[in-house]
């Protein structure tokens, strides 16, 4: 049974629903994360020693600093009133590579554990200590880069550990939490933070740097982010039947969208195992996992890479670079929310299917920034129409949050923390190649060409994503959500003798307009 709700329960569900508190809680969690991944990206820029790293390109190079082609004159004019901002490392592109990519060494092992027992056991529990971890790691940082890079290396991998739970242990919690019709609204305001995170981070990273040193970026956000964890512990739960802070109407609307009795009878039934074979031959599976790792070369390259080019290429300097790199993730949040409600609307009146509004949002991520690269390419020296065609595609990359990074819980609810991490997993690769493979392109070679290079491999990538999911991608429950063969299966031939429809996950039903 099902405890009474205390009044104060009511009150703060009148106020705002808990789900919704939970969707803000798990937006900062996932921009906590985001911002501690992405801070050295700009952190570094005031860390290195760019006068000996030039002086060392020179000699590599054998000349002594001119610039003689035409894409390399861009740079020069771009940097030539720049004062240049010297840090005390002397850490090379192909080192800066393998540095930022070391990140995704420890994300790409934590997420199918992280998954799984976010799924048997708690998903809360695996987001906070996912949170901390990454804090832990951040304080330490300044320290551990005064003695070697290899301890920032360290610190890179545990951040990747504990960043690399987030994503399953939200997709759980969504599946638990979120009635069906407002799947896309939980899910974009939850994951649309990891762009809120990035702006904040690039905007406070390149203040923090100028203005109190390198140092400060670490300190600063690292402990700040504690406030959330507390935030975390007591106002966050699994599941509606655990959470006190809830009103009962409330309560009872979430459970009988997911086709519960109760919140805790699904909580509390045995997982079943998962349906590997089923999972690897279905085409909406493979569909979502083609346009994840294809799309997550684009989105790390813009996450991470990003504050070099606007360095590298159109000359910015620490301040500038900030504002100009994080304004378009703040862009990319708005649009990430606006077309996650305008789609979940028309689904909600039946005017457009599950699998229409998955592909139209996963299109505005793929094709929009595709076609801003390919202009990219062509531009010149002209700043302005750079960072604007930057900042559109940016923008538009938003509409993955309610695409295919929402569509695991919509074919497989029961399996949605294992199938996030598995996608997640195979789209970590590309943010273990991008940082070392920009490093070897634009080492001793800080030009336009060179990033044209960058940007055909991505354009290409997309392409392939567009194919895959217009042809594959499906919105509909696939029928292995069940465990095992569904073909021997009736609602009353389990083998506990326990109507199946009792048993499964609440997640498992949606409700008409799915």
């Amino acid at each position: 049974m099902v405890e009474a709700v205390p009044a104060r329960g009511n009150v703060l569900g009148s106020l705002l629903p808990a789900r919704y508190i939970l969707a803000l809680l798990g937006s900062i969690g996932m921009a906590i994360i985001y911002g501690l991944k992405v801070n050295l990206s700009v952190a570094m820029v005031a860390m290195l020693n760019h006068t000996a790293l030039a002086s060392a390109h020179d000699v590599l190079n054998g000349t002594t600093g001119a610039s003689t082609s035409a894409d390399e004159s861009c740079a020069g004019d771009a940097n030539a009133n720049v004062a240049v901002e010297d840090g005390p490392f002397m850490w090379s592109e192909p080192l800066q590579g393998t540095i930022l990519s070391c990140y995704f060494w420890g994300y790409f092992i934590s997420q199918i554990p992280g998954a799984r027992i976010a799924e048997l056991f708690s998903a809360k529990w695996v987001m906070f200590f996912s949170v901390a971890i990454n804090v832990v790691c951040t304080i330490l940082t300044p320290i551990m880069a005064e003695w070697h890079y290899i301890a920032v290396i360290a610190m890179r991998v545990g951040e990747g550990i504990g960043g690399g739970v987030t994503f399953p242990a939200m997709h759980v919690m969504i599946a638990s939490w979120a009635p069906p019709v407002e799947r896309s609204v939980i899910s974009a305001i939850i994951y649309a933070g990891t762009a809120l995170g990035t702006v904040i981070s690039m905007l406070m990273a390149g203040q923090l740097a100028a203005g109190w040193g390198w140092e400060s970026v670490f300190y600063v956000m690292g402990f700040l982010s504690i406030i959330w964890m507390v935030m975390w512990i007591f106002l966050a739960q699994d599941s509606p039947s655990k959470q006190k802070l809830i009103s009962q109407e409330e309560r009872d609307l979430i459970t009988s969208a997911l086709g519960a009795a109760n919140g805790d009878s699904a909580h509390g039934a045995k997982k079943p195992p998962v349906p590997w074979k089923r999972v690897f031959t279905s085409p909406a599976f493979l569909a979502i996992l083609i346009a994840h790792t294809a799309s997550n070369w684009g989105w790390y390259m813009l996450l991470i890479e990003l504050p070099f080019y606007m360095k590298q290429v159109l000359g910015f300097n620490i301040k500038e670079n900030a504002v100009a790199t994080a304004i378009p993730f703040l862009t990319m949040w708005l649009f990430s929310i606006a077309i996650s409600k305008s789609l979940d609307t028309l689904r909600s009146r039946s005017m457009i299917s599950t699998t229409t509004a998955r592909k139209v949002a996963t299109m505005f991520a793929s094709v929009v920034p595709m076609f801003a690269l390919l202009a990219l390419c062509y531009i010149g020296c002209q700043r302005g129409v750079a960072v604007a065609l930057m900042g559109i595609a940016i923008t538009a990359i938003g509409g993955m949050f309610c695409g295919f990074l929402s569509n695991h819980i919509d074919i497989a609810p029961n399996y949605a923390g294992t199938l996030i991490a598995i996608t997640n997993t195979a789209a970590t690769i590309p943010g273990i190649i991008v940082p070392v493979f920009v490093g070897y392109i634009t080492h001793g070679n800080q030009t336009i060409s060179a990033w044209r290079i960058i940007f055909y491999v991505t354009i290409v990538l997309y392409i392939i994503e567009i194919i895959f999911y217009l042809l594959f991608g499906s919105g509909e429950e696939q029928p292995w959500n069940k465990g095992g063969d569904v073909k021997k299966l009736t609602e009353t031939d389990d083998p506990e003798g326990v109507p199946l429809r009792q048993k499964a996950s609440p997640t498992s039903y949606t409700s008409e307009n799915e």
